[in-house]
């Protein structure tokens, strides 16, 4: 454990108008307020914020996150308050603490509850001082160090798969690639044991058997430059476990199989040097192909900024190279820690964290814990690509990313009125998967919304947080607005006119927030009629009370509802409007809908049948059709041209079976209503390529 004035001279070294005195305070009131506590190690407690402030030295960082680092734990740990932290350390230091400080206490249902109020938290604390994530990977990789010490296997098993998820993701994009490297190591040694061994065993042999290869390989690297007045520094190692093994998992291989195990850095004077030693390395050995990438003309999102490549180098082996210059490795060895300037104790002015929006963002979109958890991780924990706007800016984005999710990362607003997109010129489907290099278009709407069926494609959390968030409040609009007519509906059978105040006592009846709840639970069938009923008239549920002479039932609406929201249209029966439909309502289920006779409705006995209307100027449906064809030439040409023709567009065209000289074809076509299906069934069956023509 690092000595007060260890820690002091530590700081000084880098930073000599470090507040001293500040320092000396927070050693000393951590060391009082934590006591006699010790941790699973045995160790005084007091050790673990000591180490944490040190790991946060050799990044050198301001005297204010050292001594968060060392307070880190008094408020969660120990009887300390965030009042005493802002009177003996001032304003800054306790925000950061208290951005640290884990909910502890929050009562919770679930570790997922407990998880995510803690990530919620702390995501918002970072997104107005990135000190607090400095600090938080700092406090994460020393536990990590001593994660042995801790008995509980399961404990420690979900410590590590959190880490695994969460923490190191968080230092990669920040660009701590050292960090996080050693924070995958000993998760991975915790998560799997035996994988873990058995890679260290073979990296052991391979060190063995060939001799200190790192080293022979990487002056022969040196010395290549050298010939060619290129002066460089190059640093060999062999890759890490869990790198390793990740390869191996994805790429589906043996270890005899892997052959780039070396990475190699070579450290230059300038920019124009680097792609110097680009070219000597590739005259001197074979490039192997797709594994050149320039991070320097297209910096990665946390800044990191280098040329990769990977060469088949004499031994006959493939080797890994990074190629960068002074500057550039600082940033690589220090990420955006590199960026903080400790002199004017601020950040400076180059440190953008825009991925931290996103996540801020997605705060604002989860709906569940769960759903937190899960678009965070997305955020954090994929490889990346690049594409281009059609104005040259560079939006990273995760390996099979969308032009939605590239309209997202633009901004929000853009991916809520998308309506096409173009890849390189070309128009493409919604769905089309982004490769590295592509200049997306994104064509918009000013009447397009966030569409349902994006959920099935789009793979940023940003995008599928508030797809979802629009569908979410979509559906609650449109339960409401059904709600409203079955409640029409209901009122028309009580037996009197309803009192002015009906609606208020009924809510408070059953014990409800609004009305809207109200409207929401008629829709969703929480409650049956007759309990809306008696709370709105007492009495008026009873079987001997007869409903008003005057009043007439009217068939419910759904003109205006989206179908696959309020309610949806039965696969069995698919109706198109023009069709005589009945809807089953289901406790917290959508309306199902039906066409009066289809068979299917036997099974709705349980459920409340609705008489329903499609309303006014529909918006169409789709209708599905078995069309049988003669085979002869044409026929299937001939077919599409008829629907064509009569302003029948095909969603789906599927071949059922083959009977001799006869196909089978099961046909979704685009109706506008009943009438216009029975003109395409009629002009299909006019022609002699068909044989017959039906609607399923």
């Amino acid at each position: 454990m690092l000595r007060q004035y260890e820690l002091i001279e530590k700081v000084r070294a880098y930073d000599p108008d470090a507040d001293e005195g500040l320092l000396n305070r927070a050693y000393v009131f951590s060391m009082k307020a934590h006591g006699a506590q010790v941790r699973a190690s045995g160790d005084p407690y007091f050790s673990h914020p000591i180490e944490v402030a040190g790991i946060l030295t050799d990044l050198k960082l301001d005297d204010e996150t050292i001594v968060t680092a060392i307070l880190h734990d008094t408020i969660e740990d120990t009887v300390a308050t965030h009042e005493q932290i802002e009177k003996l350390f001032g304003a800054n230091v306790a925000r950061l603490v208290d951005g640290v400080t884990k909910l502890s206490k929050i009562e919770a249902q679930s570790e997922n509850e407990r998880a995510a109020e803690n990530l919620r938290k702390f995501l918002l604390a970072l997104s107005d001082d990135i000190r607090v994530l400095l600090v938080k990977l700092a406090d994460r990789l020393h536990n990590m160090r001593t994660l042995h010490h801790i008995k509980n296997e399961e404990k420690r098993r979900r410590i590590a798969r959190e880490t695994m998820d969460i923490y190191a993701p968080l230092a990669e994009r920040i660009g701590m690639y050292e960090m996080m490297t050693e924070m995958q190591t000993l998760a991975f040694r915790e998560l799997e044991p035996d994988a873990f061994a058995s890679i260290n065993r073979r990296l052991a042999q391979l060190h063995s058997s060939g001799g200190d290869l790192v080293s022979r390989i990487g002056l022969g690297l040196q010395l290549h430059l050298a010939d060619h007045s290129l002066e460089a520094e190059v640093m060999g190692r062999e890759k890490h476990p869990f790198s390793i093994w990740k390869k191996m998992a994805e790429r589906h291989i043996s270890f005899e199989q892997l052959s780039d195990v070396m990475a190699f850095r070579v450290i230059v004077d300038k920019v124009e040097d680097c792609y110097q030693a680009l070219g000597l390395i590739h005259e001197r050995w074979p490039m192997v192909p797709g594994r050149f990438k320039d991070f320097i003309s297209t910096p990665k999102r946390n800044g990191y900024r280098s040329l990769h490549t990977s060469v088949i180098h004499d031994s006959k082996m493939r080797i890994e190279i990074q190629i960068r210059d002074k500057s550039m490795h600082a940033q690589a060895e220090r990420g955006l820690a590199a960026h903080w300037a400790y002199k004017e104790r601020r950040p400076a002015d180059d440190v953008k964290v825009p991925w931290i929006e996103d996540l801020v963002e997605i705060l604002d979109h989860a709906d569940s814990p769960e759903e937190l958890l899960e678009h965070t991780r997305m955020a954090m924990y994929q490889d990346r690509i690049f594409a281009f706007t059609p104005k040259g800016e560079l939006i990273q984005l995760p390996k099979g990313a969308t032009p939605v999710d590239f309209a997202y990362a633009v901004h929000t607003a853009l991916g809520d009125k998308t309506v096409g997109a173009k890849v390189n010129g070309r128009v493409v489907p919604l769905r089309t998967l982004l490769d590295n290099g592509d200049q997306v278009e994104i064509l918009i709407s000013d009447a397009q919304h966030p569409q349902p069926s994006w959920l099935r494609f789009v793979v940023t959390g940003k995008a599928r947080s508030s797809v979802r968030r629009f569908v979410r409040h979509k559906e609650r609009d449109e339960t409401i607005e059904l709600g409203h007519k079955i409640y029409d509906e209901i009122v028309a059978r009580l037996p009197a006119p309803l009192a002015k105040d009906a609606l208020g006592k009924a809510v408070k009846k059953l014990r409800l927030d609004d009305a809207d709840s109200l409207m929401i639970g008629i829709a969703r069938k929480r409650f049956p009629d007759e309990a809306v009923m008696e709370a709105l008239q007492p009495g008026s549920a009873g079987t001997d009370i007869a409903p008003r002479p005057s009043a007439q039932r009217q068939a419910i609406s759904i003109k205006g509802l989206t179908p696959g929201v309020a309610f949806s249209l039965a696969n069995c029966c698919h109706p198109i409007p023009g069709d005589r439909i009945v809807g089953l309502r289901r406790e917290d289920e959508s309306i199902e809908v039906h066409v009066i006779g289809c068979d299917n409705l036997a099974s709705g006995i349980d459920a409340d049948w609705l008489d329903l209307a499609w309303g006014d100027e529909s918006d169409g449906g789709t209708a599905r059709l078995c069309v049988i064809l003669r085979d002869v030439a044409g026929a299937l040409g001939e077919m599409a041209g008829i629907l064509g023709a009569q302003g029948a567009n095909i969603v789906n065209l599927h071949l059922a079976h083959r009977d001799g000289s006869f196909h089978t074809f099961h046909l979704d076509v685009e109706v506008h209503d009943l009438g216009h299906l029975h003109s395409l069934l009629a002009a299909l069956r006019s022609v002699d390529s068909v044989s017959n023509a039906e609607r399923m």
